[in-house]
């Protein structure tokens, strides 16, 4: 994907410093209202953008700083946020100026139908925050419409390409804290199978979309990005689970996961056209999600791929694999992504090797 960089005109309402807000810049904190807008999706007839207004959140996106403690303060940064509630936010598009108000956790959402057809690809979007009629400053991001490609793939994150040690909250709150993106690991062979999946049945100038739906709160946004361009996975829409607050640090990735399927049914009602590929392991729900997806849209799976991660969920995860082979889904419950990636080309959703 193309950097599109936007530099719009940006006015804040200058408070008078403090010394708490002084101790808050200094911990790297931004004390200034902020507009974080995340990467949208849609197609010709209906698009869609998320965001999060706050006024107090990260001074700089995660780094790939050196050492134990660098990386601790800027994990925990990531949480240190105040959402405003009631906020008006509006965007440009076409000739249309959209408003919507954020909720009590400072999250936007805008739907909306464009009055004319938008072509396929990524496109800029400015969000401005507004107060009595001023506006006080503005978030970039992206919205992505997809080619009218022959699938696409819906992965979870952690423990399906990323190592997150899930089923274990104290390794994975200690992997977390201690080491920057970069430092992160995907399993073997993940990255392969996934890129080979974005240019199954198509060519490299119209991927397959990939959309990134997961437990973990938007606070990690940022840090998953960094994870997946350090790592060159296919670019992507994510939707994370709800902003939580320093307090709940603590409780990162045990979001309720019934907002995944719902996150997932309103991407596939999105593309009536397309059909799916799902990606999970079976740490947690993925196996009852996607077996409740399959349920709902039987015809327009094309293959469900689940990680063996953990010991004890195995069994259980063969019989609702077993569940969903009688009803004709195809599925793939696989320990290494090698054997992932030869199904793949057993079904045709890849190229077979040269």
């Amino acid at each position: 994907m193309d950097q599109i960089n936007i530099t719009p005109e940006i006015k804040y309402n200058a408070a008078k410093k403090t010394p708490a807000g002084r101790l808050l810049q200094w911990l790297g904190l931004r004390t200034q209202p902020m507009v974080k807008v995340y990467r949208g999706y849609g197609r010709d007839g209906q698009l869609q953008i998320f965001g999060h207004v706050l006024s107090l959140s990260p001074a700089a996106a995660p780094q790939q700083r050196k050492g134990v403690l660098a990386n601790i303060g800027t994990l925990l940064r990531l949480f240190m946020v105040r959402p405003v509630a009631n906020a008006t936010v509006y965007l440009q598009w076409q000739q249309r100026r959209i408003s919507t108000t954020t909720a009590t956790d400072g999250f936007f959402h805008f739907q909306w139908a464009p009055e004319r057809p938008t072509p396929a690809g990524w496109h800029p979007i400015i969000v401005t925050y507004t107060q009595n009629g001023e506006d006080i400053t503005s978030g970039n991001g992206l919205l992505y419409i997809p080619h009218r490609t022959q699938f696409g793939c819906i992965s979870d994150i952690d423990d399906t390409f990323l190592i997150s040690h899930s089923g274990h909250l104290h390794k994975k709150l200690y992997v977390l804290l201690t080491r920057n993106p970069a430092a992160r690991k995907p399993f073997e062979g993940v990255v392969q199978h996934y890129r080979l999946l974005s240019l199954g049945r198509t060519t490299s100038g119209t991927p397959n979309p990939f959309f990134y739906v997961s437990s973990s709160e938007w606070n990690l946004y940022d840090y998953l990005l960094a994870f997946a361009d350090a790592w060159d996975l296919p670019q992507g829409v994510y939707l994370l689970n709800q902003l939580k607050t320093f307090s709940q640090l603590w409780q990162t990735g045990t979001g309720k996961h019934g907002t995944k399927f719902t996150r997932i049914t309103r991407i596939m009602e999105s593309y009536p056209h397309m059909s799916f590929v799902l990606l999970g392991d079976d740490t947690q729900q993925d196996p009852h999600i996607y077996e409740a997806v399959a349920s709902h849209f039987p015809d327009r799976i094309l293959c469900i791929y689940l990680r063996q991660v953990s010991r004890k969920n195995r069994a259980a995860t063969e019989v609702i694999v077993r569940r969903l082979t009688d009803k004709g889904i195809t599925c793939c419950y696989f320990e290494h992504s090698a054997t992932a990636i030869a199904h793949s080309r057993q079904y045709g959703l890849i190229a077979m090797e040269d």
